[in-house]
């Protein structure tokens, strides 16, 4: 016997176009979710900052993408809490070079290796926009690939 569910998953490396999408744009609901989300942090230990520069976390999605398929997992998993920790509680840009170079070494990835791949804006581009569209037609929500700022 079946039934009907709908499963939500978010892959939102601190995506611009998440408060239009998730809060219908509304700057009350926006209030109400960082006021929770202070005290949820707070009990954990975590001061969240929700100040931070909104911008286009593509770069984001490349570099996790791309250590997730050479390293595996586990050094995706740290970059991601690097760049949540980052952008949550220090107001570090998500796509600077800076906040991505922390990221990969805080992951245990060599900064040499780091930033010879950050800095080649193309390397793993396709692929992560390719991964972005495919998860888009299977109905999952992801970054514009497009690099408005």
């Amino acid at each position: 016997m079946g039934y009907d569910s709908h499963i939500s998953f978010t892959l939102d490396t601190i995506c611009p176009w998440y408060k239009r999408t998730k809060f219908d744009n509304s700057e009350d609901k926006v209030q109400k979710y960082t006021k929770l989300m202070s005290n949820y942090g707070s009990e954990a230990g975590i001061d969240f900052d929700f100040h931070g520069t909104v911008a286009n976390a593509l770069d984001a999605h490349r570099l996790i993408q791309h250590y997730q398929e050479e390293l595996g997992p586990e050094a995706a998993d740290k970059i991601v809490d690097s760049l949540y920790a980052q952008y949550f509680t220090l107001r570090a840009h998500p796509s600077a070079s800076e906040t991505l170079l922390n990221a990969a070494t805080a992951a245990g990835i060599d900064k040499t290796r780091a930033k010879a791949f950050i800095d080649d804006e193309h390397e793993g581009l396709q692929e992560t926009k390719m991964l972005l569209r495919e998860q888009a037609s299977n109905g999952v929500d992801s970054v514009n690939d497009d690099h408005p700022d």
